[in-house]
């Protein structure tokens, strides 16, 4: 037989066996055929939600900045840019130190309200807090967050951060996806002046692609901050001092004033004590290790856990020899998924506040040893529901009662319609950036998207993020709602330590599919062997039995989205197994990712096709 028709041969017979839908996992040419090239750089990366967000990144990276600097210059840009978030949302970041070598957590995710209780919403007839509006609003995050990140770990000034802000805020050419965020929800903002105000300027009607959008009471806003910082300065303060002095002019000042009224007036529950006690955090990440590699997220008011947990149970099956993407390994990874997210759904929630979330049991390996069993391999089990932790963790569920009764609690959608939390516009963006020092960030912002509540002439669009907690102990006693607490949110960046140096650091935008799809691009990698751009391009299966973090918590048991690009006989298969698949030709929100290569002392960059997701480096 000839060389050609043999190679020919084991070509077809690779394919066959890998039963991929996308480039083949380790292809010599795979690289060559994504859609994106990989980024290169040796000096620094930054990677976010939109084309003028990297440039604000790289902007200040050519100032001089590091790694942190730029994260907060690229989550100002983007709020700015209503890149599905704005000022009045939530921050949440994981961030290397490379002078200590540890990870550090930030939580700048508002919270609840003093006047928001559950009759409050009961007295509505309301099963949850509502999806918009000002009663949907947490006390704003992303300016304490920013703040925060930027006194404790930047180098810049905040006035040579928010400047690429700023500039934008006095007027860019707008995009048209936010166009048709605007245009899709203009009935809802005309609701509120001071939204209908900003986003219908042209006798109620939204701005078009290329026009000028100009937010002039935001730009004023956050000029004043800068005036604060800069007054501090003058005064004698040090440089950390400074920019907390904007974190007072925001929270205790006359932006807090504003927000408070605007918010009061509209029926909104935020006061300026509210805002007054509300502090961000630094806090330590929770992680586990997948074959050697140390995966690290925020801890429980966040989902991150899930997708730790998640690795756990899958660290008990061998998934490259299933075949990248075969039904037995889509099936595997849908019921890892499911157990993960179950207990997401019972357990997860602020742990500031009683009870104490089970951390040590959720994460502990033995406790994925027990679940893993329950994989059938057969069928999906629409069933599957919490486990008990505590034992792993020596002590005694005291939910047991709330535990046997949870399915009865649940929220079964039946439409034939799947959530579009996948959707590239819809809800949080990320922000990626690392450079030659050794920092590194990966933020998860978010909060505040069209159609948001602008609160009176600060510019400021507030958090929709009460929606998330529940009102009844029955369906998850760690998420009922409460004054002062966070609700559980979707939001985690993700990062990854291999022998005690940055692996991988990465995000992704979507909802309940975030963890889902961060899930996937990590094993695309450690599994099967793709570079970072091929991860962050390839297909991703979604699962949507679980309960939404949204709006009325629906669940959908067996529903699973699959790309278009899935083979026929792969279909059948998962078909069998008890799913109901439902195509589309996009299947996660724009994934962003940084890896560092070691052996060649450089960084790739890995942003997804899709979406206005963009990357600069040098």
């Amino acid at each position: 037989m000839s060389a050609q028709p043999r190679a020919l041969r084991a070509a077809a017979l690779m394919t066959a066996a890998a039963l991929t839908y996308g480039a083949l996992a380790g292809h010599a040419d795979a690289a060559t055929r994504t859609v994106k090239p990989p980024l290169h750089a040796k000096q620094w990366l930054a990677i976010t939600g939109k084309p003028l967000g990297a440039t604000a990144g790289a902007m200040i990276f050519q100032q001089g900045g590091n790694a942190v600097d730029a994260a907060c210059a690229m989550m100002a840009a983007t709020a700015t840019m209503w890149d599905v978030l704005h000022w009045g949302g939530e921050t949440q970041a994981l961030i290397y130190n490379p002078h200590t070598g540890k990870v550090i957590g930030v939580n700048g995710l508002g919270i609840a309200p003093a006047g928001a209780t559950v009759d409050f919403y009961r007295d509505q007839g309301l099963r949850y807090p509502p999806q918009y509006g000002p009663q949907s609003a947490v006390t704003p995050g992303t300016p304490g967050g920013l703040l925060l990140m930027l006194a404790e770990y930047g180098r810049l000034s905040l006035a040579q951060v928010l400047a690429p802000a700023i500039d934008l805020a006095d007027g860019y050419p707008i995009e048209q996806e936010t166009v048709s965020l605007i245009e899709r929800h203009q009935e809802r903002l005309n609701q509120w002046p001071d939204s209908r105000r900003v986003m219908l300027p042209r006798d109620g009607k939204a701005p078009q692609a290329g026009q000028i959008f100009s937010q002039p009471e935001l730009a004023a806003t956050l000029r004043k901050l800068v005036e604060a910082e800069q007054a501090a300065l003058a005064a004698g303060a040090d440089r950390k001092a400074a920019i907390m002095a904007a974190f007072d002019r925001f929270y205790r000042g006359d932006i807090a004033d504003e927000i408070a009224r605007a918010t009061r007036e509209a029926g909104g529950l935020i006061t300026k004590e509210d805002l007054a006690g509300w502090r961000p955090k630094l806090e330590e990440p929770v992680s586990v290790s997948y074959k050697g590699i140390e995966v690290y997220k925020l801890t429980t008011w966040t989902q991150g856990p899930a997708m730790l947990q998640a690795l756990n149970v899958l660290e008990n099956f061998d998934l490259k020899a299933m075949g990248y993407n075969s039904p037995r390994y889509i099936h595997t990874l849908y019921q890892a998924m499911s157990l993960a997210f179950a207990d997401r759904d019972f357990y997860y929630g602020d742990p500031a506040f009683p009870p104490q979330e089970p951390v040590t049991g959720l994460l502990s390996k033995d406790y994925a040893r027990e679940r893993a069993k329950l994989v059938g391999f057969e069928k999906n089990d629409p069933a599957i529901g919490p486990g008990d932790p505590y034992p792993f963790q020596g002590g005694e569920n005291p939910f047991k009662r709330e535990l046997a009764g949870w399915a009865a609690t649940a929220n079964v959608k039946e439409s034939e319609d799947i959530r579009p939390s996948f959707q590239p516009a819809t809800g949080t963006t990320s922000v990626i950036s690392a450079d030659r020092e050794g920092w590194v960030v990966s933020i998860t912002p978010s909060g505040g998207w069209i159609p948001a509540f602008i609160a009176g002439n600060t510019g400021i669009g507030l958090s929709q993020r009460m929606q998330s907690f529940v009102l009844d102990p029955a369906e998850n006693p760690y998420n009922v709602l409460e004054p002062g607490k966070q609700p559980r949110v979707t939001l985690t960046p993700t990062m990854a330590l291999r022998d005690g140096k940055p692996f991988l650091a990465f995000a992704v935008q979507g909802g309940d599919s975030q963890d889902q799809n961060l899930l996937q691009l990590f094993l695309n990698m450690v599994e099967f062997d793709m570079t970072v751009q091929q991860a962050t391009e390839a297909t991703n299966i979604n699962s949507f039995q679980m309960r939404d973090s949204f709006d009325q918590h629906e669940i959908q048991p067996g529903r699973m989205l699959v790309a278009e690009s899935t083979p026929p006989e792969v279909r059948t298969e998962l078909e069998k197994m008890g799913y109901t698949l439902v195509t589309r030709p996009i299947t996660s929100g724009p994934l962003n990712a940084i890896w560092f290569d070691w052996a060649h002392g450089t960084m790739w960059g890995g942003s997804s096709h899709h979406g206005e997701d963009y990357g600069i480096g040098w």
